[in-house]
Order: structure tokens, then sequence, then C-alpha cells
């Protein structure tokens, strides 16, 4: 019985632990500020695939002329991708359809993109996509911006 005891504990306790590294992963990601909540489904087919499958969520955080996005539901303190402003070119823009609707957030709009040849779709809010649209278009004098 006090072992069982005993190992409830243990247990509890890195379940704990770990609900907390986690949020603290979060807040340390969020401290330097310019960060938003973003879906990413890296690689997709030319056809609109609205099955749903793919997306993953994450938090998106602008660093120069980068956006690092990172999966929220993971330990690593490195983002998952980097996406670089002078390399993204916007390919168009829509609104969630079929079950790709269940799987993002209410509210999210669908940007496509290419990123080094390799398409990818975006996910985020209304406001989070005039920023980050606001800051493609605010390149440096010379860079080529590409936006639908």
């Amino acid at each position: 019985m006090v072992l069982a005891l005993t190992v409830c504990g243990i247990v509890v306790a890195l379940v704990v632990l770990g609900l907390f590294v986690f949020g603290l992963r979060r807040r340390l990601i969020q401290r330097s500020g310019g960060t938003f909540d973003c879906s990413l489904r890296w690689d997709v087919p030319e056809k609109t695939d609205t099955s749903g499958k793919g997306w993953s969520y994450g938090v998106a955080r602008y660093n120069g002329d980068r956006v690092e996005w990172y999966r929220v539901f993971s330990y690593a303190y490195r983002p998952r991708r980097v996406l670089e402003r002078a390399a993204i070119e916007v390919a168009g823009r829509r609104l969630p359809e079929g079950e790709e609707e269940l799987a993002l957030l209410s509210d999210a709009v669908i940007l496509t993109c290419v990123h080094r040849g390799t398409r990818l779709e975006l996910a985020m809010s209304e406001d989070a996509l005039t920023g980050f649209l606001a800051w493609l278009e605010a390149a440096p004098p010379g860079q080529r911006v590409n936006v639908a």
C-alpha cells in the first residue's frame, strides 16, 4: 500500500513538473514580444486539401527579418520552422473549409505561401494576418516582397 501511494505521488509530481515546464517554455517564447497564435501545414500539395490533416498548432514570433514558429505541444526551446521575410511569397488566402474548421481556431484565415520552393499554409486570426502582411510589406529597401 505504501509503495502504491509513493508511486502515485511520484507520477503526480512528474505530471505537475511537466506542466510547469510546458507553461514556462511558452512564457519564455512570448517574453520577447511579437508573438501570435498560428497553425502551420508544411509541404502542401497544389490542390487545396480541406481534410484538416497535417495542421500543427503553434506560436509564431517575429525576430528581425524572420518569423520563428514553435509547436505549442512541445518542450523544445528552438523553433520548429524559421521563415525568412525575403523568401516568403504569398500565393493567396482563403477561409477554412470542411474538416479544417474543426482542426483550426474558430476565427482563422488561411494564408497560402511559398518559402524557398516549399508550399505551406499558415492559419491565424484576421488581426494576426493584418500584422503579418504589414510585416512582410515593411521589408527594408531593396528586398523583393510578394504579397497577394
